[in-house]
Formats: C-alpha cells, structure tokens, sequence
C-alpha cells in the first residue's frame, strides 16, 4: 500500500469503472500516492497525488460470497472513532457531513449500540464495498460498557445491528436478535483500533493491558488488526497548519513510538489521520491522509479474505 508499513503485502486488486470508458479497469488497492517527500521524512511515501476521482464499486475477494468487508473500530472514549467514520463518509461524499452521531463533549462514550455504515460514493447506488462498524468506547483501564466477551463476539458475527450494549447483560444465544451460525459476511473482517495523538501521554496503563488483552484474543480469530493515530494536527504546530507536514514531523514520530507502546504493535500497522471537525469543506491533504488510513485497511482485510475464502 501506499502507508510506508515495511511489509512485503501485495496489495488487493479493485475493479471500478474509468472515466473515459465507464468499463471496469483494475487498479491496486493504493487509490493514490502521497507528494514526494524530502530526504528526511520519517516514513517513506510514493510520488504522486491524490486522483481527481474517486473508485466506486470495489471487489475485494472476486467473490459474491462477501460483498463487503467488514472493519470493526475499537479505541478509547473519544479517541476519533465516529469521526473517522464521518470523516471518510465526507471525502467520498465528496462534501462535508457527519453521518456517525460524535459526542465530543459527553464524558461517556456517544455511541451505545453496535452501528454499521456503509461507505458509499456521491451517487447513494455506488457502495464503495467498505462497511466500518462503530461500538461503544472503552473505559481508561476498562473496557466500558462493554465486556471482552461482547467485543469478540461482535468480531465473530453473533451480535445484531443495533445491539444495545449493557455491562450487566453479556451477549448470549438468548438475546434478541443473535446470529447463531454467522456466515463470513456477517463476521469482521479487520479490526482497526483508534488512538488519540494528544492523549497518547496520559492513558493509563490499565489501558495497555486492555489493548494487550483485546489483541491475544483477536488474534486467536485470525483477524488482522491495525492502528489509527487521530488528532495528530493537536501534537504538531506545523502539522496543524499544513497536515501534509505529518510525515516531516518529528513529534508525531515520536508520538507514533508511544502509540506502538500503548498497543502492543510495530508502527508499520499504525497510520497518522486527522479526521473532520469544524471545517465545512474537503481539504486534500487532509483526503490523502484518509484515503491512507481506508488503503491500509482494506490491504488487511484483504488477507482475511485470502486465508478464509478459495479464490
């Protein structure tokens, strides 16, 4: 991908329709190449831009089996979970929009049941094939609202669209709605957990030991995980100013080291984004950082379907 993770990933292939012919045409999965970056940059970038349009209909499996690929994001209480999801909502939208409730200013996480978006294209018929679902926040050295039983048993597929989570009642084969025998659609596909550049410092290590916990246990499922790193523009002056500055930043190197801490992960699996907030129009650099984050994703993705479906 075009992330600069020192794997040796083949990236997948998508098919969508070109402008000139409107017949499909296959491109890799890197929707776009970052500007060439000086000597010092901190991770390496491919040369190029952002493409003047946007991919509709993706095929990530060359199946009907599994039409869309499934991304679970797991983080703390207002780690940028939700707007992550606007915010990629946004830039194929091509406008400003926040489709996932974000509750910033409540001490408790906003979402509170299980809640799928599917990504779609300016035009709502065109779905990009990206479903990103959103669960309640996890507590500072806890996992709130939640148990570690109903994170995993959201990954496995059993647990319905709109489950209202509740600490005093698990998911179990008698609550409503519960998919007893979840086919490879329903189930995650990729797990992508979410942390706050500004508050990587002050997370406590309780909150370690959650994200070491989470990650045996998801790993267990053979589900590939990655790492978001939001809010990056609030650690970096420079960065704030011109996010395309994010590579060239030396504190955010830094603060990518403490993320790769916090979770238990080498860096390479971790991405830097800054999602949307008070801007009422796209930013293309801001777009490129996203487009980032949803490549390396779907590379991940990508592997479940390889070791899961006979291509």
């Amino acid at each position: 991908g075009v992330t600069g993770a020192q794997t040796t990933i083949a990236p997948p292939v998508f098919s969508f329709p070109t402008a000139s012919t409107g017949q499909p045409s296959t491109q890799p999965a890197a929707l776009f190449s970052l500007s060439s970056q000086p000597k010092f940059s901190w991770r390496n970038q491919n040369e190029g831009e952002k493409p003047e349009e946007i991919p509709g209909k993706q095929d990530f499996c060359c199946t009907s089996e599994v039409p869309q690929a499934r991304v679970l994001l797991l983080g703390p209480l207002h780690s940028g979970k939700s707007s992550f999801i606007s915010s990629v909502q946004s830039l194929f939208n091509g406008r400003v929009s926040n489709r996932a409730m974000v509750g910033s200013f409540f001490p408790t996480s906003f979402t509170k049941k299980l809640q799928s978006f599917s990504i779609h294209t300016q035009k709502r018929e065109e779905n990009t094939g990206l479903v990103l679902c959103d669960i309640p926040g996890l507590g500072d050295g806890e996992v709130s609202g939640l148990t570690l039983h109903d994170i995993l048993s959201v990954i496995k597929g059993h647990v319905p669209e709109g489950h209202k989570f509740s600490p005093g009642q698990p998911v179990v084969s008698e609550t409503d709605g519960y998919v007893k025998s979840p086919s490879l659609k329903e189930k995650i596909h990729c797990v992508a957990f979410v942390v706050d550049a500004s508050r990587i410092t002050s997370y406590s290590k309780g909150l370690g030991s959650t994200f070491k916990q989470l990650r045996e246990h998801i790993s267990d499922l053979c589900v590939h995980q990655v790492a978001l790193l939001t809010h990056v523009d609030k650690v970096c002056p420079k960065t704030a100013r011109d996010v395309s500055e994010v590579y060239r930043s030396l504190s955010i190197k830094e603060t990518m080291s403490k993320a790769g801490a916090l979770l238990g992960m080498s860096t390479s699996y971790i991405v830097p984004v800054k999602n949307y907030s008070s801007e009422l129009d796209l930013d293309v650099n801001t777009d490129v950082l996203l487009l980032s984050a949803v490549d390396h994703i779907l590379n991940y993705a990508d592997l479940f379907f390889q070791d899961h479906i006979d291509l």
